[in-house]
This record gives C-alpha cells, sequence and structure tokens, in this order.
C-alpha cells in the first residue's frame, strides 16, 4: 500500500490521523494518506502569508515558466495520473486520461493568461475638474486564497483553483474530497519541483474542523467552493467579508428538435448522461424531444445505453462503472422508486448492484420528482415530449437550477431564442450541456452558483483593482 504525505506550506508531512483511501470498484484499500488538522492548518497559513509578497513580486516570465513546466509534467506522467485517478475515483480509464489531458491544457491556460493580467489607461478630462490629470487602473493578487474540490473531477477542478491562483500571484490552500485526495496530491510533487516559492501551495486533506475554518477565518480573503447547493450556500453565509465563489450543482436540460441532427443528439446524449456515472455537475439529466422526432430519437438512444459496457475502471474498453459509494447508489434507487411510485415508467435500467447503477432510461416524469427537480448524480435520464419551441424553453427553466443547457437544432431562430431565453449560465448548440473547454466562462445562476471559473475568468475573480490617479506635469 502506497503512503502520499501531505503537502504543507511547501513541506511534505504525516499526522496521527491516517486517511485510507479505498477503490470503489472492488473497495480495496489501496493507498493512505493522512487528515491535517487545526496544527498543520496554521503552518499553512503562517507559511502562506510569508510568502504573500514574494509572490507578488514573480515577474511574468517566471510565473509562465512555473506553470508550463506543470503542464509538461503533466503530460509526461499522463497514463500514471490517470491509472490514480481512476482507482481512487471508480472513474472509467478513457475518462480518466481525458481529466489529467485537461488538468495539463488547464495549466497551459493559465501560464498564456499569466501574460495578460489586466490594466487599463483613463482619461480623466471627461469633466472640467479633471483637466490635466490621468489615471491607471491596475490589479493586485487579493492574497490568501482556500480551495475546496470534488470527488467527482479530482485532478481538473482542483487545477481551476490553483492554476489561476498562481497566474494572478496568490498562495492557495486547498482542500480535496477525503476519498479522492492521491491526484493531487501527485500533482504537489509536480509543484514542488518548480521554483514556486514554498508556502505558496498546500494540499491539506482535512478533518471537519479545519475544513470549516477554511469558510470562516478571515485571513482568506477568497473561499472558491465546487460542491453540491446546499453545502456551498450554507458556506456563503458563513464566510464573512471575503470574497466567495461557488460552483455547484444542476440537473441539466436537454431540447432535441425536429430539424436536429439525431445521430448526432444521441451519440453526444449517451456521453453526457452516463460519462462517470452520472456523477458530473453538468451532466444531461433532462432530455425534451419535439414530438416528431421523439420516437425515432427513443429508439436509437435507448439502444446506444444498452450497448454501454460496464467493468473494471482500469479496463479501456470500460464505458460504465460503480459510483463513488453505495450509499450515493442507495440514494438514486431510492428516488427512482419514489418516481415510478408516482407514475413514472422505467424504459431502462433502474437496478442495483452494490455501488454500480445500471445506466436508465425514464419517461412520464413530473417536474415536481426528485429525478427532474433536484440534481440526481447518477447515470439517470429522463426523456419527455414536447410540441412548440416555447414549451421547451418553459420546462428547462422549470428548475431552480441553472448551470448550462443544451439545444440540438438547425433553425437559427431556435438558437437566438434559446440564447435569450434560457436561464442558465451556458447554452451549447448542437451538443449537450456537458460540454466544457477549459478556457471558457463556467458558472450558473439560480441555485448553480455565483461567480465564473475558466481560467480567465477565474483570474479576475483572484485579483483586485487599484486605481492611481496623477497629474499629467
Amino acid at each position: 500500500m502506497e503512503i502520499y504525505k501531505i503537502y504543507v506550506g511547501g513541506e511534505f508531512m504525516e499526522t496521527n490521523f491516517p486517511l485510507d483511501v479505498q477503490n470503489p470498484y472492488n473497495n480495496e484499500v489501496f493507498a493512505r494518506t493522512f487528515l491535517s488538522g487545526k496544527n498543520e492548518l496554521e503552518i499553512a497559513i503562517s507559511r502562506a502569508e510569508s510568502v504573500l509578497d514574494e509572490l507578488k513580486e514573480i515577474p511574468v516570465y517566471q510565473r509562465y515558466e512555473i506553470l508550463l513546466q506543470i503542464s509538461e509534467s503533466l503530460k509526461m506522467e499522463r497514463k500514471r495520473l490517470a491509472g490514480i485517478l481512476a482507482q481512487e475515483s471508480g472513474k472509467p480509464l478513457k475518462y480518466a486520461l481525458g481529466e489529467i489531458d485537461r488538468a495539463a491544457q488547464t495549466f497551459l491556460i493559465a501560464a498564456e493568461e499569466s501574460r495578460r493580467i489586466p490594466g487599463e489607461f483613463l482619461s480623466i478630462d471627461w469633466v472640467p475638474s479633471g483637466k490635466g490629470k490621468e489615471g491607471w487602473v491596475k490589479y493586485f493578487p487579493l492574497g490568501l486564497i482556500a480551495g475546496i474540490a470534488p470527488f467527482n473531477f479530482p485532478m481538473n477542478l482542483a487545477v481551476h483553483k490553483i492554476a489561476p491562483a498562481i497566474a494572478a500571484g496568490n498562495a492557495i490552500i486547498l482542500k480535496p474530497a477525503r476519498s479522492t485526495p492521491l491526484s493531487v496530491l501527485e500533482l504537489a510533487k509536480i509543484i514542488d519541483n518548480t521554483s514556486l516559492p514554498k508556502g505558496a501551495i498546500s494540499i491539506l486533506p482535512m478533518d471537519r474542523k479545519a475544513g470549516n475554518q477554511l469558510v470562516t477565518d478571515e485571513r482568506f480573503k477568497m473561499l472558491t467552493f465546487t460542491g453540491s447547493p446546499e453545502v456551498g450556500w450554507k458556506m456563503k453565509k458563513d464566510a464573512g467579508r471575503k470574497k466567495v465563489i461557488l460552483e455547484l450543482g444542476g440537473n441539466a436540460g436537454v431540447i432535441i428538435t425536429e430539424s436536429a441532427d439525431i445521430d448526432l443528439a444521441v451519440q453526444k446524449c449517451l456521453v453526457g448522461g452516463y460519462a462517470y456515472s452520472g456523477q458530473v455537475c453538468i451532466h444531461v439529466q433532462r432530455i425534451y424531444v419535439q414530438d416528431s422526432v421523439f420516437k425515432e430519437f427513443s429508439g436509437r438512444f435507448n439502444k446506444k445505453v444498452r450497448e454501454l459496457k460496464f467493468g473494471d475502471p482500469l479496463d479501456p474498453e470500460t464505458d460504465i462503472s460503480v459510483m463513488i459509494d453505495t450509499e450515493n447508489a442507495d440514494r438514486v434507487e431510492n428516488w427512482i422508486k419514489e418516481s415510478v411510485e408516482d407514475g413514472a415508467k422505467i424504459l431502462l435500467g433502474g437496478k442495483k448492484q452494490g455501488a454500480y447503477f445500471e445506466p436508465t432510461v425514464l419517461t412520464n416524469t413530473k417536474k415536481e420528482m426528485k429525478v427532474c427537480s433536484l440534481e440526481i448524480f447518477g447515470p439517470v435520464v429522463a426523456v419527455e415530449r414536447f410540441s412548440g419551441f416555447q414549451e421547451a424553453i418553459d420546462l428547462v427553466n422549470g428548475s431552480n437550477y441553472g448551470l448550462q443547457a443544451g439545444v440540438f437544432t438547425n433553425l437559427v431562430s431556435e438558437m437566438n431564442s434559446a440564447f435569450n431565453q434560457l436561464e442558465v449560465g451556458g447554452v451549447i448548440i448542437n451538443d449537450v450541456p456537458t460540454f466544457r473547454v477549459d478556457h471558457m466562462p463556467y458558472g450558473g445562476v439560480k441555485e448553480s452558483g455565483m461567480g465564473r471559473e475558466g481560467v480567465k475568468y477565474a483570474i479576475r475573480e483572484m485579483l483586485e483593482h487599484r486605481l492611481l490617479v496623477k497629474n499629467i506635469n
């Protein structure tokens, strides 16, 4: 069993509180790391604060080189890191490899964006009192940032906090999920080999008390959290005066119109609905299909769902594997049972074995059912009919969430209507809401969060602007 030390202010340490990491596919404990408590967190905070001035002064070329070095190292370690990620999360290897690739790309984007930290010249003499004066706006790092990352993308969602922090000149203490801390602790080893000042980054699996301190401690100038809405909004309430960025959940909707390419829609919705057993905040959960193509789409879609291959996440041929734990599989099962009792119909799946839940297709659902109204975070998709396009817009908007939505159409008028009317952070045309590349602005409205990630946008959130007004002469 491999031992992973935690990364405390630039030093790898063990504590008296071991944390065993289990492969959810076979329940084998294959690695051990450690939980940090208040003492380790205090060391990390102290060391981070001691290098804040040094971080501010790092020249742009050096930040670029550090970020580029991390990106290149991730590429070199791609296969090994993907294997670790697949084991700790139960994520099929094909998707684990994709996540490592995206993490490398995110650091590359951050390297490029570190060269483009914003600044602005202002003409002050728009009014008589401004005659003879000019203004400059410069952006400065916030300071110390607290990051909390979830289990479902343990590497890349952590990287979406770490890479922008480095690019903006901040220090960051990141708490990974207890179930999936290993891949980001491997990242700590890569970061430790760069010239970044020791103390700038800490990776700390934490006990509950230390985790709460990330939220409440005023020495942190920003909290960036990815996770459930219930936890996220409570954190915002407890965070005090610090800036808060929340990337929360969703129950993403897809609209498929009669003008759409049905083969394309089937292919995209298959991946969007069942990649990583639906444990993705922009997973395809609700599909609304126009009456005239409903039978064609549902027939092809169900056929493809039946062909998904279940297996060991380390098998390159595996399409779908276990969920993160049996508790979540039990929850999904209970929600489906409730929906069936209320009139929903199971077209495929609906059964579980341990932590594995079959790819499931439902119909005859109601918007009040948990399988539609909440974030199911499992391999379950509801497929329903609509008549007119405005009806489909209203169905997608009939949710407390608003992260992203997908629209399959070949009519410009429908594309424009979707963009102007859908209450979401992103509208994806002829693809699923699960689509995300790492430089685009990403975030939601309503219960789905506040603020934006995507490297450039996260960097801006991690900076504060300061105005200089001076006499020209």
